[in-house]
């Protein structure tokens, strides 16, 4: 997920990836029948809760980027919104991007696009964003090092509409487009600058703590994008009203909209069956419960998503840190989970097995045939094989260090193979997945601990860390419910699993991969991301699961004029009532 996409996505940035009343948490109630409403029901303890369009670590939450993205338009808008992955000029601030024949700079063209203060949207506006990263980049959750901003070697103005990025390097032209300069958000200068970045950046950040001043706060009134705040609750509940002055070819079909949330997609069912949500889901298992909603004059659609799912280890958990960095550990973790039974029996067939970092959901030619034919197949006696051939005993149920010598660098004698994952809550699919899994891992002699959290909660507990710091207890971490990491055009790993990346919650570090990851940024040819893909799929940096559509969407029928964007990003600006 560019970085918020993760859905975490976020996401991530992210990317990315994105959580005890039965109950909608403030929705309204009412269906638009006017029509000049929307209810859109957000996924389940999926709460935004942040505004500023610039991702850092703890919000990466999809929805926040949509959110900000409806608010402030990007400098290009990379999407699926037209039913394939491409750049959406009708969404973006830019008009073209002319890379030079080198491929080691573009020159940007601006449309003649206007705040909603009215002051003009300028190079200087692209600028002040590229020097706010610039100087707090390591805050910055899209923050890779080698990557943007560190690539961007400068930013030269030509004049107010027409600006030029010089890179340290040759790019992939499709690649910086997808996966760098669609990260880029024209901010207003001139009514948020403070004068030095750093200082500007503590500014922005501290006002975006505080949600309940989203709504009222003169600072996140100039905006270039489709839709205001109208109101911006703790709880979740986000009311956006039309920009009357907002002069983008993305005109809103729909004055108001009402994103809604709930605490369990139970909550959120209830409020379809009443007719008070537009447009919302059900999870995979209520498929056959489909033609109840299609009574009630819903249409029923999978939303597939571009994207991969997968349990993060914390490489540097002092006590299990030794036990994740030896692969044939993680090899005997992964040989116990049936992915083809979570698929088809938990996730009721709305999900496709995943083996490595490329999704594998939707045809593309960057997949490796490694990862294709799944490198460590489901086999409980094979996964306890691995165990006992390197000095690990079944005691009392329980996989246990007897040999230390052969169980890897830093296993004390007696050490329990034991982990605790935390996972995000809110649905009843997830708990069922990980209860299978923890089951699944039992008879090999893997224990596994469950607890369970809101997804905000579960990315802001489960940061990169070192081992002395406190916040490093964590072992597992699932933000994955409708897929963990939502990617750009191009599946590379940069702010995944490369060395220190942004989104790299678990502190993976493989020289090889950080190399094979450079070449997919740079080479034009897919075999690059291929390599990529076939490395990771034996290298295992984390729990490989299903890969699930984003959501099965229930829809009031005559919304339409848009596609369900495989990036999970949602673009109220498009929704219409057509009937």
């Amino acid at each position: 997920m560019s970085p918020a996409r993760a859905r975490l996505l976020a996401g991530v940035t992210l990317s990315v990836g994105t959580l005890l009343l039965a109950g909608c948490s403030g929705s309204s109630g009412a269906s638009s029948a006017a029509k000049d409403s929307i209810n859109y029901a957000l996924p389940a303890n999926f709460t935004p809760n942040w505004i500023l369009p610039i991702g850092t670590a703890a919000h990466l939450n999809t929805n926040n980027i949509s959110i900000a993205n409806a608010l402030w338009e990007p400098l290009v808008a990379y999407d699926g919104s037209s039913g394939k992955i491409a750049w959406n000029k009708a969404g973006s601030i830019a008009t073209a991007a002319d890379f030079a024949a080198d491929n080691k700079s573009v020159k940007i063209t601006l449309g003649d696009r206007h705040w909603s203060d009215g002051k003009p949207v300028t190079a200087k506006d692209v600028r002040f964003w590229f020097d706010l990263i610039k100087a707090n980049k390591t805050q910055w959750a899209g923050y890779n090092p080698g990557k943007a901003p560190d690539n961007w070697t400068s930013f030269t103005i030509q004049d107010d509409r027409h600006f030029t990025i010089a890179f340290d390097r040759a790019y992939n032209p499709q690649w910086m487009l997808a996966n760098e300069l669609s990260s880029i958000n024209p901010l207003p200068e001139h009514a948020w600058d403070k004068g030095d970045p750093k200082r500007t950046w503590t500014y922005l950040n501290d006002a975006a703590k505080n949600i309940g001043g989203y709504a009222t706060n003169p600072l996140w009134k100039t905006v270039s994008g489709p839709y205001t705040v109208k109101s911006f609750s703790t709880a979740g509940k986000v009311v956006l009203t039309a920009n009357k002055k907002y002069d983008g070819g993305e005109k809103p079909g729909i004055p108001t909209v009402n994103l809604l949330p709930f605490t369990t997609a139970d909550a959120e069912k209830n409020a379809l069956r009443s007719g008070s949500v537009d447009y919302g889901y059900i999870e995979p298992t209520d498929l056959d419960q489909e033609a109840s909603f299609t009574a009630r004059g819903y249409t029923v659609k999978p939303w597939s998503g571009w994207a991969i799912t997968y349990m993060p280890y914390n490489f540097n958990n002092p006590a299990m840190g030794a036990v994740f960095k030896q692969l044939y550990a993680r090899q005997a973790v992964q040989r116990s989970i049936d992915q083809t039974s979570l698929a088809k029996v938990v996730l009721n067939g709305t999900a496709v097995p995943g083996y490595g970092p490329v999704p594998q959901g939707q045809a593309s030619d960057f997949v490796s045939p490694t990862q294709k034919d799944n490198p460590y197949p489901f086999s409980t006696a094979a996964a306890k094989s691995l165990l006992t051939s390197h000095g690990w005993t079944e005691q009392g149920g329980v996989m246990t260090c007897t040999a230390p010598g052969r169980c890897g660098a830093g296993i004390a004698r007696g050490t329990k193979f034991e982990m605790t994952v935390l996972s995000q809550s809110g649905s009843t699919v997830t708990d069922n997945m990980m209860s299978a899994i923890q089951s699944s891992l039992a008879k090999t002699g893997i224990k596994l601990s469950i607890r369970t959290a809101p997804v905000n909660s579960v990315l802001s507990q489960t940061p990169q860390c070192t081992a002395g710091q406190s916040i490093c207890t964590w072992q597992l971490s699932f933000f994955g419910t409708a897929g963990s990491w939502y990617f750009p055009a191009f599946p590379t790993g940069d702010s995944l699993f490369q060395t220190k990346a942004g989104s790299n919650f678990g502190s993976y570090s493989n020289p090889d991969v950080d190399r094979l990851i450079t070449a997919s940024t740079t080479s034009s040819s897919t075999q690059a991301v291929q390599d990529y893909s076939a490395a990771l799929a034996k290298d295992l940096p984390v729990i490989w699961l299903p890969e699930p559509d984003y959501q099965i969407s229930v829809m009031k029928k005559g919304l339409g004029g848009f596609s369900q964007d495989s990036l999970a990003n949602f673009h109220p600006a498009q929704w219409k009532w057509t009937g």
